[in-house]
């Protein structure tokens, strides 16, 4: 991680907390570890406390959990509270999706083919990490050109229950170019002005982890509540 050359603490803080969620994400700080304040305010030349800070904003959305006398640690995946998630999503994202279909910003949708030609070179080179955050610019996009940017802040926070057990989903090149082709189908409802086979595609889209959940949690329970 860059070191950052002292910003106000407000900005450090935002930073720190979105580089630790990514890190917690990409299980680079796996479901049990332990997050050290005086470590990380090291490693980004801060102070204590804007770490202090981006921790709380991470135990706000439940990613870590902070113990009295004993430090911080990130939280094991609930499969409860990942449920509870996609069922939130879905429910705003289909609608998003709908939307989209009714009505969509020609800009965003030159953005959405930019966006899925650079998803599909990173899942060819089985990158994970890169595919991730495509995935989440082109769902970003999606919202935006639909014209419900405040849609997609809703869900952010709440998807990052979904996005650790989805990193271990994501094995092999073939598995993230099947999700490729499903933001094409998505997009190809959205263009053919079809609100509900738009629901529809979205809808399968954010099932896909539903198949995938049993086989990711009996390879990896030290993982899971």
């Amino acid at each position: 991680m860059d070191a950052i050359t002292s910003p106000p603490s407000g900005s450090a803080a935002q930073r720190i907390e979105a580089e630790l969620r990514r890190a917690i994400i990409s299980m680079a700080h796996p479901p049990g570890s332990r997050l050290s304040e005086q470590d990380i305010a090291a490693t980004y030349g801060v102070s204590r406390q804007p770490v202090r800070e981006a921790l709380i904003g991470l135990a706000r959305t439940r990613l870590v959990e902070i113990l009295p006398q004993r430090g911080t640690v990130v939280v094991k995946i609930s499969t409860r509270k990942m449920m509870e998630g996609r069922f939130v999503r879905e429910a705003i994202e289909t609608a998003v999706a709908r939307r989209a279909a009714e009505s969509f910003d020609p800009a965003a949708r030159v953005r959405i083919d930019d966006l899925l030609d650079l998803q599909q070179k990173v899942a060819q080179r089985n990158d994970h990490t890169a595919f991730q955050r495509y995935d989440e610019l082109f769902h970003i996009a999606l919202a935006e050109g639909a014209g419900c940017a405040m849609a997609w802040q809703a869900v952010s926070d709440i998807k990052a229950h979904m996005d650790r057990a989805c990193h271990l989903t994501l094995t092999n090149a073939e598995t993230m170019l099947e999700l490729v082709e499903q933001h094409r189908a998505i997009m190809a409802a959205v263009d053919a002005c079809n609100p509900a086979a738009a629901a529809e595609a979205m809808h399968c889209h954010l099932r896909e982890i539903l198949r995938a959940l049993p086989k990711v949690e009996a390879e990896h329970p030290d993982l899971f509540e």
